[in-house]
């Protein structure tokens, strides 16, 4: 099964959220389709054409937008005065409303990627009368646990590197903390020197944990992407994802069942490094409806062979719902 050609949007424009923030936003395929929502990774990684083409675009209208603070959306969480106090979980959500009522949607299919999955996951749980399916991969659930494995955990398997990730940080407390937070606090300096050092070691550490060759990004060699992305991810990750309440954990997976009557798709890549916490298993069994596809040899990409093909599957078949 091969990926649908290429297509480009049929409308698109700048929603104002509030706060100053505007989210880009696309429709493409059929004005008439079945809606679809795509949801990107990171978070701070930007909507990528690609995505549109797991969907056949003459059965569904699909939406693809730019989170706040990356992509098109403005303004970039790349420029040193962008308030990232307004950049959650929460003010996502709520991004989704107003886009989904602004385009007249009633109901739409869920599609995401990483992040991706867990902010389509925790939209789903707080608004299931807007959601008809929900089709993730690359799942996590933005837990604390997925975060530590990340970063210090299989720090163990590439020491090499993972030496070079501590050293971007100053010695003391920071290296035995939390290493987002402490990497958000000099993405967050007032001294541009320190925040492009920063945004580097990060993404080089983003790179090195790649499970397979060729372990590049070309977009990391972008600065402006590599700060902006490096910001987000680090902003989110050394707050627990802004999800429920100051210390709680676990809340995705906790509230699992609330996606009872959603049916969904959970393609994931044996080689996922998710997987070693068992999020995408743990979800699937507490997930009335839900089937689970693992790809072998695949890890966390959505374009990996077997993946694509797998997501294009659920897409059609919930294309017939």
């Amino acid at each position: 099964m091969t990926l649908y050609p290429e297509i480009e949007p049929y409308d698109h424009g700048l929603l104002d959220v509030g706060d100053g923030n505007r989210v880009y936003w696309e429709t493409c395929g059929s004005p008439r389709g079945k809606p679809a929502l795509v949801l990107h990774g990171g978070p701070g990684s930007g909507a990528s054409a690609w995505a549109r083409r797991l969907f056949d675009p003459q059965a569904y209208r699909i939406v693809l937008l730019d989170q706040r603070g990356c992509g098109r959306s403005t303004p970039s969480a790349s420029a040193y005065d962008t308030d990232m106090s307004v950049n959650t979980t929460a003010h996502l959500m709520a991004d989704l409303e107003l886009l989904r009522e602004r385009l007249g949607i009633e109901r739409w299919l869920v599609w995401g990627v990483s992040w991706g999955s867990v902010l389509g996951l925790r939209y789903a749980q707080t608004h299931p009368g807007a959601v008809s399916e929900l089709v993730l991969t690359g799942v996590a659930s933005g837990s604390d646990a997925e975060v530590e494995l990340l970063t210090r955990g299989i720090g163990k398997f590439y020491p090499e590197a993972f030496e070079e990730f501590l050293g971007g940080l100053p010695e003391g407390a920071a290296r035995e903390g939390n290493l987002p937070a402490a990497y958000n606090r000099l993405l967050e300096s007032p001294d541009p020197q320190v925040r492009e050092r920063a945004a580097r070691a990060w993404t080089d550490w983003e790179t090195a944990i790649i499970p397979a060759p060729p372990r590049s990004v070309e977009r990391f060699e972008d600065p402006a992407f590599r700060r902006g992305f490096a910001r987000t991810v680090t902003h989110y990750w050394g707050n627990g994802h802004f999800l429920g309440e100051e210390g709680e954990e676990g809340v995705v997976l906790r509230d699992a069942h609330l996606l009872e009557g959603i049916p969904g798709t959970l393609v994931q890549g044996s080689l996922d490094f998710g997987n070693l916490v068992g999020v995408v298993w743990r979800l699937h069994h507490a997930w009335p409806g839900s089937e689970l596809v693992i790809v072998d040899q695949a890890g966390h990409n959505a374009s990996a062979p077997g993946i694509a093909e797998a997501l294009v599957a659920a897409t059609d078949r919930y294309a017939r719902r």
